[in-house]
């Protein structure tokens, strides 16, 4: 299964510890304070953009699937959605704007309006996981399991495959937030940006897979 922006971020900061803190742009090729060269933001940004292109190839095959195995046979069974992945919906694209607003405070060095709107980016991702348990939980009230038919089948893996990479998510909002970042081969300010493109990745894509679920029921 493709990695999350997480990973990534620790093998390219991995072994540059020990550094002061190094400010953003400047000359690529310049060494650092700490005696080594810094890695340009741009690298970053390749690897994550990379990461998201995999992640996508990913969930692609997924769709392929579902949309071959929904016209093999008759014993696709439709049902209802839970009404709580509505609700989620919303919360998801409320963290959306607020980690927006976040990247907005910290360009302008108001560092602790940053951390104000960080953290309420990270609870309304960690709700959202909690909204997704309370579906699958609906769903079992209604009688429809994992093993129930194909179509639910495919909600529950699918839901459950973009949670994990949701979760890389909620890590790397935290990471952004506790990293002693004086010590760190790149700005606060540049990992809050690669954690908002994962971040709002995981909103299209979650956007995406509600629409081929409700439609494809």
């Amino acid at each position: 299964m493709p990695g999350t922006i997480t990973d990534d971020l620790e093998v390219l900061d991995s072994g540059h510890g020990g550094g002061t803190d190094v400010p953003a742009g400047g000359d690529d090729d310049e060494p650092s304070g700490g005696g080594y060269r810094r890695v340009p933001d741009r690298a970053y940004f390749t690897v994550v953009q990379l990461s998201l292109a995999g992640i996508l190839m990913f969930f692609m095959a997924l769709t392929s699937s579902f949309l071959v195995r929904k016209g093999l046979g008759n014993d696709w069974v439709s049902f209802t959605l839970p009404r709580v992945v509505w609700l989620n919906t919303l919360i998801l694209l409320a963290s959306s704007f607020t980690i927006q607003v976040s990247l907005k405070e910290i360009r302008e060095g108001a560092v602790a309006s940053f951390r104000n709107w960080w953290t309420i980016t990270t609870a309304l991702g960690v709700l959202f996981l909690f909204g997704q348990v309370a579906a699958w939980r609906q769903l079992h009230a209604q009688g429809v399991f994992l093993v129930t038919n194909p179509s639910s089948s495919f909600f529950y893996v699918l839901t459950a495959l973009h949670g994990i990479h949701l979760i890389g998510g909620v890590i790397a909002l935290l990471y952004v937030m506790f990293r002693r970042w004086q010590r760190s081969a790149i700005t606060q300010s540049t990992a809050a940006q690669l954690a908002a493109i994962y971040w709002h990745f995981m909103d299209g894509l979650w956007l995406f897979l509600l629409a081929l679920l409700y439609l494809g029921r």
